[in-house]
């Protein structure tokens, strides 16, 4: 499988010009209950990276493992949060050398809710200062349906739960203590503001832990696996819109789907 610091400069420049992607996996350091390791994030997004880029053969970058976890607040130990505005700049720089390194296309795997903001914030101005690079943001949970059944089957903004417990018994079972899982509702559910951890969970936990399982782990990250492989593929083979003969037609001949704001 293609890693970058595996590399020397002339692979990664081969690999650029053969028009391989950079895929970045960004996780996140934070409290995961008794039950999990600190570096779940991480864990599940470089794992899922590297499984989809030994299918697809683009590059891994070297995983941006602290995320944006503010939300957990100092309530529990563990933690080791970036503020919005140093994970936007990290995620900038990077892009910016990739970019020097010759890669078009970059691609952020994402593995915790709230890298969304900056991640996506430091996409955007990539775009604006390179504007011949391709990007694409996206989250394990929500890669395909069975990843998002999967992911949100006890609750609707987990953490710690069901899913995650049974991919990390899949991949590292020595790094869980199940004995140790607790259960916990989402007390988030129909409302609409937001709210930090403390303030949700007395555990630190929301969901079912306790009934994760090595199987149901195997076939969630499969799932996952899956859908990064999926996106990969259609990153490396997408076209320039305006390359596409149908574009070029005049507007009132044309329809394409609404993809929301740009």
């Amino acid at each position: 499988m293609p890693k970058w610091c595996d590399m020397n400069r002339d692979e990664v420049a081969a690999a650029a010009r053969s028009g391989a992607v950079a895929v970045l996996p960004l996780g996140a350091i934070e409290q995961h209950g008794a039950h999990l390791p600190t570096g779940t994030d991480v864990l599940l997004a470089v794992a899922a990276a590297d499984a989809a880029v030994a299918r697809t053969g683009d590059v891994v970058l070297p995983a941006l493992a602290y995320g944006c976890s503010l939300g957990h607040t100092a309530h529990w130990p563990g933690t080791l949060s970036l503020s919005v505005a140093t994970l936007t700049a990290i995620v900038t720089d990077i892009g910016r050398w990739v970019v020097t390194s010759g890669f078009r296309k970059l691609v952020v795997i994402n593995s915790h809710a709230t890298n969304g903001p900056s991640a996506q914030s430091a996409l955007l101005t990539l775009r604006h200062e390179n504007p011949s690079l391709r990007t694409c943001f996206a989250s394990l949970y929500d890669i395909s349906p069975e990843a998002r059944a999967g992911y949100f089957s006890d609750a609707d903004d987990p953490h710690a739960n069901v899913a995650e417990t049974s991919m990390v018994l899949h991949l590292d079972p020595e790094l869980v203590m199940l004995d140790r899982a607790v259960d916990e509702e989402d007390r988030t559910f129909s409302r609409v503001l937001t709210y930090p951890m403390p303030d949700v969970t007395r555990s630190g936990v929301v969901g079912q832990p306790t009934a994760a399982t090595v199987d149901s782990g195997t076939a969630l990250f499969a799932a996952v696996v899956d859908g990064v492989t999926r996106l990969l593929e259609q990153v490396r083979a997408e076209t320039e819109p305006m390359s596409d003969p149908a574009a070029k037609l005049p507007s009132g001949d044309q329809h394409s789907p609404t993809k929301g704001p740009s």
